[in-house]
């Protein structure tokens, strides 16, 4: 027992990257965690790692260690999850990453109600502008927009969406014409801005024919890095603005926004839920991605066009 508890605790501190960073993440004092570490490569016999209070690189054995390790705790954990999954409860920890927007409009009160329907789970949303990589950072599932390019993941698709090109009514009834991307340098574009970029890139495709991808440089005159932000100045007459159905589709019901450029569709922007490829997938995973998409149909109504259709894990 006492190796297993070396070696996550290598794993972890190889996961942080430095002794500081370690002590922070487990709670501990510097000191304790460099104890621990030269503790380890004692009982070992080699040196693991070169460190500095700020950085810590592997040593080839480190790897090693740290490689093969991996696998036996994974081998263990994917052991006890079967067990547990024998017993026909839920119960251990899931460990969720997710979008800022989206993962507080809908994962966040989606994952409530799931802890709350099986006490014996301990739930993590961590909310990020950008995916993380799941198992450097421990997740159990992410969510994603579109399929990850990772063949080690598997992706299973929750929503439906699409990509909207609207402006409020007050805004269309004065704006100048708009009938294909071309027209959108006349046009006060709203940006959202993620980088120093001047200008941001638009993608459309004829309704109807998918695939034949138009991409445009926009720009306006008002931006922000807060989607939530270009959705307000969009409903305050300020301009037009690309944004997601599930965002804007109560809106667009209420008619306080309207969809322009009829001819042309934003792209395709489905959200996927993805895990590690095992070979034993935690049934806490398979019930939770069950509830987000169970869920989520009463959530967002679907995307016109697209008829919602049963996925399956198995």
């Amino acid at each position: 027992m006492a190796q297993l508890d070396d070696l996550a605790f290598f794993l972890r501190l190889a996961q942080c990257g430095s002794l500081t960073a370690t002590a922070r993440d487990l709670g501990l004092s510097l000191s304790a965690v460099s104890k621990r570490l030269k503790q380890i490569e004692s009982r070992l016999g080699v040196a693991l790692a070169s460190r500095t209070t700020r950085r810590l690189t592997l040593t080839a054995e480190g790897e090693l260690y740290c490689r093969r390790g991996a696998l036996i705790l994974d081998e263990l954990g994917e052991l006890e999850e079967a067990m547990s999954d024998r017993r026909g409860d839920l119960s251990g920890r899931l460990r969720i990453n997710a979008t800022f927007g989206f993962g507080r409009c809908h994962v966040a009160p989606l994952l409530s109600s799931f802890c709350e329907r099986h006490p014996g789970l301990s739930g993590w949303l961590e909310l990020t502008n950008f995916p993380m990589n799941l198992s450097d950072q421990g997740f159990d599932i992410g969510i994603r927009v579109g399929e990850p390019p990772d063949s080690r993941l598997v992706a299973r698709r929750i929503l439906a969406n699409r990509r909207l090109l609207c402006a409020s009514p007050a805004y269309k009834e004065a704006m100048p014409r708009l009938e294909s991307p071309a027209d959108l340098g006349r046009h006060r574009c709203l940006v959202i801005r993620e980088n120093d970029s001047d200008f941001a890139l638009w993608r459309f495709e004829p309704r109807g024919e998918a695939g034949q991808v138009r991409s445009v440089k926009v720009s306006g005159e008002m931006a922000s890095n807060d989607g939530e932000v270009i959705t307000r100045l969009a409903l305050d007459g300020h301009g037009i603005m690309l944004r997601s159905w599930w965002d804007v589709q109560a809106h667009l019901a209420a008619g306080r926004l309207v969809e322009l450029m009829p001819d042309w569709q934003g792209v395709r922007a489905d959200f996927y839920a993805v895990f590690d490829q095992r070979r034993h997938v935690p049934q806490r995973i398979r019930a939770f991605i069950d509830h987000l998409e169970g869920a989520m149909a009463g959530r967002v109504p679907p995307l016109p066009g697209h008829p919602q259709a049963p996925w399956d894990l198995s």
